[in-house]
């Protein structure tokens, strides 16, 4: 821990001169005169923006619908109760919330002011819906207030805190980063000692700590310390990443199963999106200090997640490569925000090159005639219902390969 303490309090010497303009120019906006000019991703999430815009738009409301065609017989299977209540007019928080990184992540590439009008005039106002201060501390909860109180989970606010701070870092308005503090809040909250530390899933129901909790908690702490170089953040941010290491990593390839309950049974199921915030926090640290044994545990995760995650595909006609299994767009995206701050501090290229490849291959393969995506990149599957996450996901993965 001195050592810790140590290379931290370094770090913030360091800090003090980092600022949200140099945060730009690291991760691509405003000092890339090309990305002003689309380029084909670039193009590609705008197209797929006004798509989403067009199939799930509310008249008249700032809100979304779930999916397309809207179908108000649909049942959300990832609450915590197991399913949701139908019908319901409007998109649950998780899928709104892709839309939030996906213009989040297009500003951040071409430093083009139209994203945040779009947020500003158009997300924040439809996010705002879920936000519950009714229940302290203040946070947002999984579906919009209008209706009857719904549960908060704190992996979607944690999301939307590493949204907020990155705006905050790439845009340098106080504001974003104001939103993110009050989300600081509401995710300490759902920290305690059962299990030795880590933070539950969801607020009301604290009956299993989580992968998705506890490994974007600590990329979230991360980018608040990059914000305002207070060591706690990275301190609480180290604290968490210990914790899902000794919790949850499988020794045998580095990956990270999805939770524990509080009886200590463990949940073995593997999910791209849990391994890639390791992989961005472990990544993340060895920016901090320079301890080798970070990128170690990064390069390790890196490896693994392509194992695991991709696989071999021969299209008709064409050459074999390694093509991301089907799974939730959205858990792709964030395993691939991992691999590109890994490729910060390495610059090795070829897992990002898989991933533009992927990308290339599901624009032109993975789309229905509406121009929306499946969660089947190789084209074989199309589902008759689109989820509004998947969409937001493939602007966000769009949007970040076009800064590499």
């Amino acid at each position: 821990m001195m050592r810790l303490h140590k290379t931290i309090l370094q770090y913030v010497v360091i800090m003090a001169a980092f600022t949200h303009t140099a945060y730009a120019n690291t991760y691509g906006a405003g000092g890339n005169d090309s990305l002003r000019q689309e380029n084909r991703s670039v193009a590609r999430a705008n197209e797929l923006t006004a798509l989403v815009d067009e199939r799930y738009g509310v008249e008249g409301s700032p809100l979304l619908r779930e999916n397309y065609p809207d179908d108000r017989a649909y049942r959300a299977d990832y609450l915590a109760d197991g399913t949701g209540e139908a019908p319901n007019a409007y998109s649950y928080l998780w899928p709104f919330s892709g839309m939030l990184s996906a213009m989040s992540a297009l500003f951040e590439t071409t430093g083009d002011r139209r994203y945040l009008d779009m947020l500003d005039n158009r997300i924040l106002p439809g996010l705002d819906h879920y936000y519950d201060d009714s229940r302290l501390p203040a946070g947002f909860a999984s579906y919009v207030q209008s209706q009857e109180q719904s549960d908060r989970f704190y992996d979607d606010n944690i999301w939307l805190g590493i949204d907020f701070a990155e705006l905050y870092l790439s845009s340098g308005e106080q504001k974003y980063l104001d939103r993110a503090k009050v989300i600081w809040e509401f995710v300490k909250s759902g920290e305690d000692s059962l299990l030795g530390g880590g933070i539950y899933w969801c607020e009301q129901k604290k009956t299993s700590k989580n992968t998705c909790s506890n490994a974007p908690a600590a990329v979230f702490a991360f980018r608040m310390f990059e914000a305002s170089q207070d060591s706690m953040y990275v301190e609480a941010g180290k604290r968490w990443y210990d914790w899902t290491k000794h919790h949850l990593q499988d020794p045998e390839d580095g990956l990270y199963w999805d939770n524990i309950n509080l009886d200590g049974r463990v949940d073995k199921r593997k999910y791209p999106y849990n391994s890639g915030q390791m992989l961005q926090s472990a990544a993340l640290l060895y920016r901090f200090t320079q301890d080798s044994s970070y990128l170690r545990d990064a390069q390790r995760i890196a490896a693994s997640s392509y194992q695991c995650f991709f696989e071999a595909f021969t299209p008709l006609g064409d050459e074999s490569f390694r093509l991301l299994k089907r799974s939730d767009n959205w858990f792709v995206a964030v395993m691939m925000r991992g691999y590109a701050e890994l490729h910060r501090i390495d610059g090795d290229k070829r897992y990002l090159n898989a991933f533009r490849q992927n990308l290339d291959y599901a624009w032109e393969n993975a789309r229905d005639s509406d121009g929306l995506f499946s969660k089947d990149w190789s084209g074989s599957e199309q589902a008759s219902r689109k989820w509004l996450l998947d969409q937001a996901a493939m602007i966000e993965m769009y949007a970040r390969i076009a800064a590499f």
